[in-house]
């Protein structure tokens, strides 16, 4: 199979922080961006989902340097999604929030009025979904997809770049409920793998090996970079199961601050710890402040290639640090694609 090198910039968990400006050089996350091929956003766009924080996060990926902009959802960006808005997430649009240092009322039309000001907990449901279904348009929108802007649902999205790589992305906003917030799952639910004995289906299971390439999804598998304190891992054992099938060459999520970094997984089916060995990448504090994020390469020219089918980078790219200071770097991956036949 003939291959292309390709460079893919990754970021996560942004909650409406558009990057530093330039002169901050104390920090990795500032303007520009990285140039890449790709760029890919893990959810948590937003802090709850406002129309002025989807508008910032549309522009800023508009002003990136990239072909391709792929995008999902997270638990915070609570008006992509539709069933939880519209029967409890609405409630947390009632009230005032704070974006960056300013408070601000935010009125982003009637409905916020509305839904500030009512009396009653049960607001017309036509008018929720309408406002959900706005937010939604702004990325979908012909001027979004101009700018390169791709808004992915849960499930399989092949994409041609103009110098001829092809690939194949499965996508998820989903993880296991956390505080009840959006596109929530509970953890003996397996949205990933096929059952054949079971009477219920998963509408969208990721697919075995070679299908995919690229595994996006705001929540992370079960011990990858998924560990709070004191000492607990809060990833999805199933997700990790279907990425142990998919083997991709890459997989991008978030949703774990504190989880920030890149390991490379090496599978073994007949190993412990849920079949993948995992190693950090190492990275160098002044190199990410230098060169605007936390480059790594594992292309054909690289020291370590990629070994395709035996391995995959694990990334989170959370942009937040736990304490919800938008600190960490972005991650930057040069990686094989297949070439389209065409």
């Amino acid at each position: 199979m003939t291959t292309i090198k390709t460079r893919i910039c990754m970021i996560s968990d942004t909650h409406t922080a558009s990057p530093h400006p330039p002169q901050k050089t104390d920090n990795a996350y500032r303007y520009p961006l990285p140039k890449a091929n790709i760029l890919l956003h893990a959810g948590d766009l937003t802090k709850v989902g406002y129309r002025v924080e989807h508008e910032a996060m549309i522009a800023m990926l508009t002003d990136a340097d990239a072909e391709l902009k792929l995008v999902i959802a997270g638990n915070h960006d609570i008006t992509l999604d539709e069933e939880y808005f519209t029967t409890f997430g609405y409630k947390r649009h009632k009230r005032p929030e704070k974006l960056g240092k300013e408070s601000i009322l935010l009125s982003d039309d009637n409905l916020q009025t509305t839904l500030r000001t009512s009396s009653t907990d049960n607001p017309n449901t036509d008018s929720l979904k309408a406002y959900v279904r706005s937010i939604k348009s702004l990325w979908t929108s012909d001027a979004a997809r101009n700018a390169g802007i791709i808004y992915l649902e849960e499930g399989i999205h092949s994409f041609t770049l103009s110098t001829g790589a092809t690939f194949t992305l499965y996508a998820s906003p989903y993880q296991p409920e956390f505080y009840n917030w959006a596109f929530p799952y509970t953890r003996d639910q397996d949205r990933y793998n096929p059952a054949p004995d079971a009477q219920t289906q998963p509408q969208n299971p990721i697919p075995d090996y070679p299908a995919i390439d690229i595994l996006l999804t705001h929540g992370p598998p079960a011990g990858v970079l998924d560990q709070v304190p004191p000492d607990m891992n809060v990833g999805c054992e199933h997700l990790l199961r279907a990425a142990r099938r998919a083997k991709p060459r890459l997989h991008l999520f978030g949703h774990i601050h504190e989880g920030w970094g890149a390991q490379r997984g090496v599978w073994d089916d007949e190993g412990g710890g849920g079949g993948v060995k995992l190693e950090d990448v190492p990275t160098d504090a002044e190199e990410m402040l230098e060169n605007r994020g936390a480059f790594y390469d594992v292309s054909a020219e690289a020291e370590r290639p990629l070994r395709v089918g035996e391995e995959t980078l694990f990334v989170n790219g959370s942009i937040m640090t736990v304490n919800y200071q938008a600190r960490n770097a972005p991650w930057v991956v040069d990686l094989e694609l297949p070439v389209s036949e065409r």
